[in-house]
C-alpha cells in the first residue's frame, strides 16, 4: 500500500535512534536493519493470510521488545488488529510512541507478562439472556507471533494459549530449529498443539504450529517457571491436565 515503505524507514529510524538510549537492538546498521528486522518481520506475510484467509486476523506479539515482528505487520495489513505485549514499561511506551507517530490505529500496546496475559479471560458479560466474555487475550487471537525469546519448549507455553483453538503460531528462530523443535515434542502434546510446517528465511526459520484443542487451564504456569523449566525437558516433570 501507499506510503508503507515510507512508513517502515521512519519505524527503523525510531529504533535506532532510542536504542541509543535503550536496549532494545544489537543492530545499528541501518542497512542490516532492513534485513534482519523489516524483511525478516515481513517473512509472516503467507502465515497471516492462512491463519484468517477470509477476514483480517487478529494477531498478538508476544514478548515484542522494540515491536519485532509486531510493528513491520501492522504497517503492512492495517485491517489486521495488532496486540504488542511486552513486559517492560519502557519497551511498552516506546511502542506507544511508534504506534501515535506512524498513524497505527490497529496496534495496541499491553504491558504484562505472557504467563499473565496468557490467563486473561476478559470479563464476563450478560447480555440478552446470554452470557460471554469480551475483552480476552487467552484463546482468542487467529496468529501468535514471538522472535527470539527463549527456545521453542519455553516459547510454546507463553504463545499457545493466545491462540483460538484452529490458530496458528508462527515463531521466528535461528538454525537451531530443528534441535529445539525435537525437543519440545512433550510440550507440543501437553498443550495441544501440532507443528504444520516450517519457512526458511535469509536469517533463519519460521516454525509454525496449530493449536488443536483448548490449552489446559494449568498452563502458562506462573512466572518464570516456563524458562526455568522447560515443558517435556529432561529433568521436569509435566503432567497433561
Amino acid at each position: 500500500m501507499p506510503g508503507e515503505v515510507e512508513r517502515l524507514g521512519r519505524f527503523l529510524a525510531l529504533l535506532l535512534e532510542t536504542n541509543k538510549t535503550m536496549n532494545l537492538t544489537a543492530i545499528r546498521d541501518p542497512r542490516d536493519a532492513w534485513q534482519r528486522h523489516v524483511l525478516d518481520s515481513l517473512s509472516l506475510m503467507p502465515v497471516i493470510e492462512e491463519a484468517s484467509p477470509d477476514t483480517p486476523a487478529r494477531v498478538i506479539d508476544v514478548g515484542t521488545g522494540g515491536g519485532l515482528p509486531g510493528v513491520p505487520l501492522a504497517v503492512c495489513n492495517p485491517d489486521s488488529p495488532f496486540t504488542l505485549l511486552d513486559s517492560t514499561a519502557k519497551k511498552c511506551a516506546f511502542l506507544e510512541h511508534v504506534a501515535r507517530e506512524l498513524d497505527l490505529p490497529n496496534v495496541r500496546v499491553v504491558c504484562a507478562r505472557a504467563e499473565q496475559a496468557g490467563h486473561d479471560r476478559g470479563k464476563k458479560i450478560d447480555r440478552g439472556g446470554e452470557s460471554f466474555r469480551e475483552g480476552a487475550m487467552r484463546d482468542s487471537f487467529d496468529l501468535v507471533t514471538a522472535r527470539a525469546v527463549g527456545r521453542l519448549a519455553t516459547l510454546l507455553e507463553l504463545t499457545v494459549p493466545f491462540a483460538r483453538v484452529g490458530g496458528l503460531c508462527a515463531l521466528i528462530k535461528g538454525r537451531k530449529a530443528d534441535e529445539e523443535l525435537a525437543e519440545a515434542k512433550q510440550a507440543m502434546h501437553l498443550l495441544h498443539a501440532v507443528h504444520v510446517g516450517s519457512l526458511d528465511t535469509p536469517t533463519g526459520r519460521v516454525v509454525v504450529f496449530e493449536k488443536l484443542r483448548p490449552t489446559p487451564k494449568t498452563y502458562p504456569r506462573p512466572a518464570g517457571e516456563p524458562k526455568r523449566k522447560p515443558l517435556g525437558v529432561p529433568g521436569n516433570k509435566t503432567t497433561d491436565r
